[in-house]
């Protein structure tokens, strides 16, 4: 259900979502430190390859800074749009999902797809300790986006493990 409040001349000021939100959660631990799996998992490089795992060719286009905005852009280039709400630097991130990116780049924010999309959010926390790091994504979205998420973000999770714990690329070992 959507409720949508106006200004006196008519115009649309907001509109609040009002369906059911699941929450999800998926966590890994990662043999690396907390700030090298947040380097990595920001990295747009190795974000790409991490993302691959599930959706190959899909990307993101922004800076992941408190108040900026993210494109999360499929092959295809239609996607999605977040506001990075709360940021702290090797611990948490808070992304809140505010428009669906058409496949022509144009924004939509009133189809009944991205009121269902709109308000979905996934929060980041990287809790590291002795050089190891259990990362936990929570996501708070509609029953009809759920199977998304779990269906991508183990495999995203496995990959993102895989790349933070591979050797580094011309360091001799014995």
């Amino acid at each position: 259900m959507d409720a949508n409040r106006r200004n006196a001349n008519g115009r649309e000021l907001f509109t609040l979502n009002f369906q059911k939100m699941k929450k999800l959660e998926f966590k890994i631990d990662i043999n690396a430190n907390a700030k090298k799996v947040w380097d990595t998992f920001l990295n747009a490089e190795t974000f790409k390859e991490m993302i691959g795992a599930s959706y190959p060719g899909s990307y993101y286009k922004g800076q992941w800074k408190k108040g900026e905005n993210v494109k999360f852009l499929s092959a295809q280039e239609g996607g999605t749009l977040a506001n990075i709400v709360e940021m702290r630097p090797y611990e948490y991130i808070l992304a809140k999902h505010i428009a669906v990116i058409n496949a022509d780049g144009s924004e939509d924010r009133s189809s009944e797809q991205a009121k269902g999309w709109i308000g979905t959010t996934e929060e980041y926390n990287f809790n590291g300790e002795e050089g190891k790091t259990e990362l936990k994504i929570v996501v708070n979205t509609t029953p009809e986006w759920a199977s998304m998420f779990t269906e991508g973000w183990p495999n995203n999770l496995k990959k993102l493990k895989e790349i933070c714990e591979r050797s580094r690329v011309g360091v001799a070992t014995l």
